[in-house]
C-alpha cells in the first residue's frame, strides 16, 4: 500500500495552482472518465461532474489530516465513476490514475514540478478518446462497403430470380381458379413458398 506524506506535509503555496491543474491533466487523459463525460454518461452535467471529482481529489490531498493512501483515492475514483457517472473500470486504469496522482504529489511535496510539464506535452497530441476511435473506425475500414454491398447484390440475385419465377407460377394458378363471378381464390402467404 503506497501512502504520501498527508497531514504533516503541506504544499507550498506557489505550487498549489499548478498542482491542481496537474489533477486536472491527468484525469483528462483518463479515457474511462473522459468516455464518460463525452458521452454524458452522468448527465447533461457529466462535465462539470468530471470538474468535481478533481476538485475532491485536490482537497483528499490537501485537507486530509491522516496519512494518504493510495487504496481511499482508488476508491474515491472508482465510486465517482459508478455513482456519478454509472461505469465501472476493470481495465486497472483506476490503479493507474491514482497511482499517477500519488507520484506527482509526492514529487510537488519535494519541489519536482516537471510531471505538470510532462502532461502539458502529452495532452497537446490526440486525446485518448479520439486515438480509442479512429483504432476502431480503422478496423471498420478494412472491408470497404462496396465489397459488402456487390456481396449482398450478388446473394440477392438467386433468391430474387427464385421468388419471381414462384411468383408469376402463382399468378398463373390465381387466374385459372376464378370463379365465373370474378372472385378468384388468393392462397394462404403460409402456402406461398411451398409447391404443391
Amino acid at each position: 500500500m503506497v501512502s504520501s506524506n498527508g497531514g504533516g506535509a503541506a504544499l507550498k503555496r506557489e505550487c498549489i495552482p499548478l498542482f491542481q491543474e496537474g489533477i486536472t491533466l491527468v484525469l483528462s487523459q483518463w479515457t474511462a472518465l473522459q468516455m464518460a463525460v463525452e458521452n454524458d454518461w452522468g448527465g447533461r452535467d457529466s462535465r462539470n461532474k468530471s470538474q468535481i471529482l478533481a476538485s475532491d481529489v485536490f482537497t483528499w490531498f490537501t485537507q486530509s489530516k491522516e496519512p494518504l493512501y493510495i487504496d481511499d483515492l482508488e476508491r474515491i475514483l472508482e465510486e465517482c465513476l459508478l455513482l456519478s457517472f454509472n461505469t465501472e473500470a476493470e481495465d486497472g486504469s483506476v490503479e493507474e490514475v491514482a497511482e499517477e496522482l500519488m507520484i506527482m504529489h509526492e514529487d510537488f511535496l519535494q519541489g519536482n514540478y516537471e510531471a505538470v510539464d510532462k502532461l502539458k506535452k502529452s495532452s497537446a497530441g490526440p486525446s485518448a478518446v479520439s486515438q480509442s476511435r479512429r483504432v476502431v473506425n480503422e478496423d471498420e475500414d478494412e472491408s470497404s462497403d462496396e465489397e459488402e454491398a456487390a456481396m449482398d447484390v450478388d446473394e440477392l440475385k438467386p433468391r430474387l430470380n427464385q421468388q419471381s419465377s414462384e411468383r408469376s407460377v402463382e399468378h398463373q394458378k390465381t387466374r385459372e381458379t376464378a370463379d365465373a363471378d370474378g372472385w378468384c381464390v388468393v392462397p394462404s402467404r403460409r402456402n406461398r413458398g411451398k409447391k404443391h
